[in-house]
Order: C-alpha cells, then structure tokens, then sequence
C-alpha cells in the first residue's frame, strides 16, 4: 500500500473544518472518525493474509502526519487502531476468530481499538512495574477489575485492550480484550488538557467485567511482561508525525497570514518585509527538517532503535520551537482562535508526552553511549540503572 493510492485530501479537510468545534468542546470526534473510517485508513495495516494491505510503518507515519494536519486528536485515535493492526500483522497474537470477526464488522462501522495501561498509582508501564488491575478466573473466562488513565478516545472506542494481572499463583500479566459494551464499565471524563481536548484522553473503571477465556494476548509470567521501549521506538516515532502534521497546518497558517496582512503603513502584504522572511525561513528549517529527520528514520534505520529514539526527541524540539516561534511572531492574531495557530500550538506540546516520555528516552540514549565507551576491564553492572522518584511518576 501507498499513501499515494488514497487520495487524503478530502479527508484531511474534514477533519480541519471539523477540529474547532470538538476542540471548543472536548466531544468524541465522530465526524473526523467517520472520514477515516470512509477512507479506509483504520485498516490500512490489516496483514494481507487477512486480506488488508499491510500498510509498513513508514507508511503509517505518513498517513498520521497527513490526519494531523486537519485534526491530531483524530489522527491520535485512528493511530491506536492503525498500530494494533500492524502490530498483529507481525505477530499474530489475537485469537484468529475473533480477530476475524472484528475486520467483519469494520467493513460496517468504525471498530476502534486501543490499550488501556498507565493507571493512577503506577503511572506509565514504561517506567516498570505491574498493573493493579486483576483478571481473576471465573468459569466461563476472566473477570476484570482495576482503574485505567488517559485512555485515548475512550468514549468512542469498541473495545479496551485492558493491561491487567491474573489472581493465579505464579502471577501473570497480559492484555484482555473488552468489549465497550459490556456491563461494569464507566468511563470517567477526567481529560482537561491544554490541548488534544477531543482526543478524550479519559479514566475508565473496569468492575466485574466478564470476558471470554480465549480472549486475551500476551499472557506471559510477571516477570517477563514489562514493556520493551526500545522495540516499540519505530511507533513511538511514527505517533510523533501526528505533530509534525499539525506544525504543517501551523507553519501554513502563518504563511496564509503574513500574505493577506496589509497594514495600511506598509502598503503591501507582510510577507514581503524582512522581518516575515527571516521567520518563515526559520519556521521552514524546523519544520521541514523534522520532516526530513522523522522519515529518514523511518525509511532507513527501524532495525536502530538508539536512532529511532534520538529522531523522535530532535523531531519533537524542532516542532515545539517551531510552534512557539509562529505564535509569539504573530502576537495578538496568533493568540487567537480564528487563525487557527493557537489550537495547534495547544496540540503539539503533547509531541513529548507520549510514552517513554523524555527523561526515559534520554537515559536509553544515555546508557547506550556510557555501554559504547565503558573500559573493556568494566562490566556493566559497573553503570547502574538509576532508580529515582521518576519512576512513581504519573504517566
């Protein structure tokens, strides 16, 4: 599959006319959902021998820059989808009726997925440690009990992917799949943020919830179920396009401004003085280069992940600083709702959030260089893993 096999300009336009209002809301996004739906997006990377066209990750990345541009809190949901589909094209860890079952239904209605895992005495599992959630037997199955956080587009979704422990003795950990439907669920709408507001990044209480035995992945031993930052840097990277989207849409938003602002001093349109070329350039050389450090990344070196993870932080800076320097350049205008560039500042300062979040990224970096100059006569558990009070941190 090819990004150029779809044309997204229409899509992408729905989702910019509708951004505001949901925006202005913080309701669940359905128009935006609806056209990507439409489009075929949301199993794009459905593996072919489920007959999907196993859209590849660099591709992937380039569709949620293009869905960023009109609506990144659209493109952040759709991604939860996307990414699970790729990632069981890979690995086929869902069991293969059920699996089926859902591309049935898809072919219907949007049938959104997403994993719910930071809870809100653990934080992020990125930082470690086990769910509080319980899976515990039941006859027919498992029942969940536990608390999840920022569980993106929660209220439109079909079905929790719900990180929890079982009740057996040893302990295990794995992924049970919850249908939205069910009883004994409550989405709780904490999500207040700066921005990403129609993402609905909200809680959700699981009690009692009954699901199949056979529905669960990964069902692994305690100790072997932490996430590997490292392995998913590749996606990590890609979610980062979403960003890179919106600091498009910004960089375009501005350029539109500085050509249709006549002062009436000047006589001619802003964008012919100095001052605005010199930003432009520099809005230009952040943007753009993060485009070129997001996708040579991408396109070349998904077996590095130390490459991958310093793409996404240097990707991530030039976008923030980029963001920042249109809306202070344009003072009062740039404040305001109507352009449309304060929406997409709010949106990219979560470019960073994301799990692993940065101070976890720098230390992978950091370790990895001390490991490439440690002395031969040095082990390496002469370089500790520092263990700090980050690691109680929210996620």
């Amino acid at each position: 599959m090819s990004q150029s096999t779809i044309d997204l300009t229409d899509v992408i336009q729905q989702l910019a006319d509708a951004a505001p209002t949901v925006d202005a809301t913080g309701d669940f996004p359905w128009v935006g959902i609806n056209a990507v739906h439409e489009s075929g997006l949301l199993e794009s990377t459905v593996g072919k021998r489920f007959g999907g066209a196993g859209a590849s990750l660099p591709e992937v990345g380039r569709i949620l820059a293009s869905l960023g541009r009109g609506d990144p809190s659209v493109a952040l949901i759709s991604a939860m989808t996307i990414f699970t589909h790729l990632s069981e094209a890979g690995r086929g860890r869902w069991p293969e009726d059920l699996y089926r079952r859902l591309l049935a239904e898809a072919k219907e209605r949007p049938i959104l997925l997403n994993a719910a895992r930071v809870e809100p005495d653990l934080g992020s599992p990125a930082r470690g440690g086990l769910p509080e959630t319980l899976a515990r037997r039941t006859a027919r199955g498992w029942s969940i009990t536990g608390r999840k956080r920022f569980v993106t587009g929660a209220l439109g979704l079909t079905h929790f992917l719900v990180w929890a422990r079982t009740d057996e003795k040893p302990q295990r950990v794995g992924t049970f799949v919850v249908p939205a439907t069910l009883p004994g669920i409550e989405v709780i709408q904490t999500w207040k943020s700066l921005g990403m507001r129609a993402s609905g990044s909200h809680d959700v209480h699981f009690t009692d919830v009954e699901v199949p035995r056979e529905d669960v992945l990964d069902l692994v031993d305690a100790g072997s179920g932490a996430q590997d930052n490292r392995a998913h840097a590749g996606m990590t990277l890609a979610l980062s396009a979403i960003y890179l989207g919106a600091a498009e849409a910004a960089q375009d938003a501005f350029v539109r401004f500085a050509h249709e602002r006549v002062p009436s001093n000047l006589g001619y349109p802003i964008a012919r003085t100095e001052r605005f070329i010199s930003l432009a350039g520099e809005i230009d050389l952040l943007v753009a280069g993060a485009r070129q450090i997001i996708f040579n990344a991408l396109d070349y070196r998904l077996d590095d992940p130390e490459t991958l993870i310093r793409a996404r932080l240097l990707a991530g800076r030039q976008i923030l600083k980029a963001a920042h320097l249109a809306l202070g350049a344009l003072g009062n205008p740039g404040l305001s709702a109507d352009l449309g560039i304060e929406r997409h500042f709010r949106d990219i300062q979560s470019v960073l959030v994301h799990a692993p979040q940065e101070d976890t990224a720098i230390a992978i970096l950091g370790r990895a260089a001390l490991a490439r100059g440690q002395p031969p006569s040095q082990t390496t558990a002469s370089v500790p893993t520092p263990v700090s009070s980050s690691i109680l941190k929210a996620g």
